[in-house]
């Protein structure tokens, strides 16, 4: 029986329903008639050779992997991927220590590491930058053989990562012949929601394969409260108030392939190929119902159908050469297509159902990339280990967008057509030195150059931008036999601005026809070629403490100083698209920002720490932010959506007279204000997401899965305030969440 916040007759325990229900594996555990038991301390395994993981009889695991790197990087791996029977790999990314999910619960969101927003966290698939286009939600996790999560960047990697870098390695176990067949079912809002995932893993003399598919269905409602009022300063007269209730409902199907090829080839070389390909399509129908008591409405319902429809094919390649003297050479290629088309029809009526304005848009985007990177490594004096390599990559889009409102074409002047290239070059050197066995250190400088072309009907624009990023990073381990080791490392990383921010080509408001004006509100937007590339500094210290059986007790220093801040800007602008100034919303270079903040991690079993304890894993972690952007008035001059914190609770326990473990894990990020330019604020309430699981063990290749997601169910509640001259307008949206109940048979035979 799960219980429901809204079913207790106390108010006031409502707020700690969560932590009960996180503490249901303790309840269970002491439940339990026979004495807790205590596994014996696991050997410790030496698999440290000048700052890499090498693979000895027995591979590390995920905490060992952690612990060996001279560059600090945290393993999640299966155990991580399938616990709480998550749909999405963005699902398991928001429970692990610094990673936050923007947007509503169970509706995907940017990935943010530290609570810095898009485009902070680098994603790399494959060890490779993710795409353009490319989504955590597109990948199931059935797909994905570990995630790493480094929280500052090396030199073998891009230096795009300010806040971390997030790297998706996809399935890749071909050592024995196993197949795995996992069907499931989601139960949403009252609607089912079908998935299945099916994979195959065999090896053939020297030539090993592993084979992934999935099928998903989506069936999905959404309802959206936004409340609009302005009012004059100086006389306290209400200018505007208006209530737009919006309903929806999307049905969208997926099919993911993926395989991993590998062959073992003379001398110890090794040649692997990975095809990827990734087919969705969803549509979207809702509704607007406006009641507005004060000011003119635009109009008193709406109704809209979007329909959208990609398709991303992509081959990664790999080619791993011995050398002589122990020297290595790592040659990977990677390139794709990828496709998407999306038309949107919206229709508004006035009060007597006559149509008032129609807008449709249809945007085709057709992308094209090949990327290819090499890196040799040689073996110094059995101290060094030095590494030097390069990266090339070039995509081309072509895009097609076309915007009619009222049955007149729009941005004639733009053409329907867009055409934009990026080269992308880099350059690096790397020195991995074990100074001795307590102290290991790791140099780095990496070149990198990003070029961007984009040409349309009324003109051309181009950004170019060049970074030279020296990176250091420090392990001090207090003995040969100790388990306490201290990390330090000093970064340059960067941020560039993406196409979508450099093209000036206008995206237009759907509510404001171009006839007349808009509102703050509902500003239209466009890029800015002008852009440079935020730069920052970085600085990580921490403290990690490794316990007999696998637990980690850590704590994590970090700051980061960036120049060239990028921030979108609304204003009100002579444009050459409407008659009228209309208020339109720019990316630009503000200036300089400051972040800094302290992270703590614990995870362990409870018998580390307390003798008589029941056996349960328990998992926290907790990350508290501060920062500050010049030139914007405080308080809340803080970064972009950065929370004032972050929290995760979760708990494990295998009971001892069944086959069954169970697990729960509270997701906390609390209401916050930014106050994003000195004439608008940004506002976020309380966060909660509470995920509960229980895993069946029927047979030894037989489990059931069962897991509720988000059961506390609240709003998703976000707010946003402008001030222009004497007008102060507010924007209150209310946004429903569901709870989510699934249940997967996994099948190993």
């Amino acid at each position: 029986m799960v219980l429901s916040p809204n079913a207790l007759p106390l108010p006031r325990l409502r707020p700690l329903l969560p932590l009960l229900l996180t503490a249901l594996p303790l309840a269970a555990a002491a439940a339990e008639a026979e004495p807790p038991t205590t596994k014996p301390a696991s050997s410790q395994k030496d698999g440290r050779t000048l700052g890499e993981i090498v693979v000895s009889s027995t591979r590390l695991d995920d905490t060992e992997q952690r612990r060996f790197a001279t560059a600090a990087k945290m393993v999640f791996g299966r155990e991580e991927l399938d616990r709480y029977g998550d749909s999405s790999v963005g699902d398991v990314l928001k429970r692990l220590p610094g990673v936050t999910m923007s947007g509503t619960p169970g509706r995907g969101g940017d990935i943010r590491m530290r609570g810095l927003g898009n485009g902070y966290t680098m994603i790399l698939l494959n060890g490779e930058p993710a795409p353009r286009g490319f989504s955590l939600d597109s990948i199931p996790p059935e797909q994905v053989e570990r995630i790493e999560v480094m929280r500052a960047p090396v030199a073998e990697h891009s230096a795009r990562a300010i806040a971390g870098t997030i790297n998706i390695v996809l399935r890749e176990d071909f050592a024995r012949k196993q197949n795995d067949f996992r069907p499931s079912l989601n139960l949403e809002n009252g609607r089912l929601q079908p998935s299945v995932s099916l994979q195959r893993s065999d090896a053939i003399g020297n030539f090993g394969y592993n084979l992934n598919a999935n099928l998903m269905h989506r069936d999905q409602d959404s309802e959206v409260a936004t409340t609009t009022s302005a009012r004059n300063l100086v006389t306290g007269i209400p200018i505007l108030q208006r209530l737009e209730e919006s309903r929806s409902h999307t049905v969208a199907d997926g099919l993911h392939l993926s395989s991993r090829l590998n062959w073992k080839l003379d001398g110890g070389d090794s040649l692997s190929l990975n095809p990827f390909l990734a087919k969705n399509q969803s549509a979207t129908t809702g509704n607007t119902q406006l009641t507005q008591s004060v000011g003119a409405a635009p109009y008193a319902n709406a109704s809209w159908r979007t329909e959208n429809e990609s398709t991303m094919l992509r081959l990664m390649g790999n080619w791993k050469h011995r050398l002589d003297g122990g020297s290595k050479l790592d040659i990977r290629f990677n390139g794709g297509l990828a496709n998407s088309d999306s038309t949107t029809d919206r229709r508004e009526y006035d009060a007597g159902g006559a149509v008032a304005h129609t807008h449709w848009n249809s945007t085709s985007i057709r992308d094209s990339s090949f990327s290819t990177a090499g890196k040799l490594s040689h073996p110094l004096n059995r101290e060094h280990n030095l590494a030097f390599g390069w990266e090339l990559e070039r995509g081309q889009r072509k895009e097609s967008a076309t915007t009619v409102q009222d049955g007149a074409l729009q941005l004639a002047q733009f053409g329907s057509d867009l055409q934009a290239s990026t080269s992308r070059l880099a350059a690096f050197g790397q020195d991995e030195w074990e100074v001795s066995p307590l102290w290991s250190l790791y140099g780095g400088l990496r070149w990198e150059t990003i070029r961007t072309r984009s040409e349309w009907a009324a003109g051309s624009a181009s950004n170019d931008s060049s970074v030279v990023s020296p990176l250091f990073h420090s392990v001090w381990r207090f003995t040969e036999e100790s388990k306490d080791q201290i990390r330090l490392g000093l970064t340059r990383s960067y941020k560039a601005p993406t196409l979508n921010q450099l093209v000036p080509r206008p995206s237009l408001s759907s509510t404001y026809p171009t006839s007349g004006a808009n509102t703050v509100d509902k500003a239209d937007s466009a890029g800015n070629p002008n852009l440079k590339p935020e730069l920052a500094w970085g600085l990580d210290l921490a403290f990690e403490h490794y316990l007999a059986e696998g637990g980690i007790l850590s704590a994590s220093l970090f700051q980061r100083n960036i120049d060239n801040l990028i921030r979108n800007v609304t204003s009100l602008q002579s444009v050459s698209w409407s008659p009228v100034q209309r208020w339109v919303t720019t990316p630009q270079n503000i200036g300089s920002a400051t972040t800094r903040g302290i992270e703590l991690e614990a995870k362990f079993r409870l018998p580390e720490l307390l003798a008589e304890a029941p056996p349960v894993d328990i998992r926290a972690n907790l990350s508290r932010f501060w920062s500050e952007v010049e030139g914007i008035v405080g308080p809340n001059n803080r970064l972009d959506q950065q929370p004032t914190y972050s929290a995760n609770l979760g708990a494990d326990y295998r009971l001892r007279s069944l086959p069954l473990t169970i697990g729960g894990n509270l997701n906390w990020t609390p209401a916050y204000t930014v106050q994003q330019s000195n004439t608008q604020t940004y506002t976020q309430q309380l966060k909660r997401v509470y995920d509960v699981y229980a895993l069946w063990q029927v047979q030894p290749d037989t489990r059931i899965r069962f897991s509720a997601a988000n059961l506390l169910q609240a709003d998703y509640d976000t707010g946003a305030t402008y001030l222009s001259g004497s007008t102060e307008q507010s924007v209150q949206s209310s946004t429903r969440t569901y709870r989510i109940f699934s249940a997967r048979l996994e099948i190993k035979f």
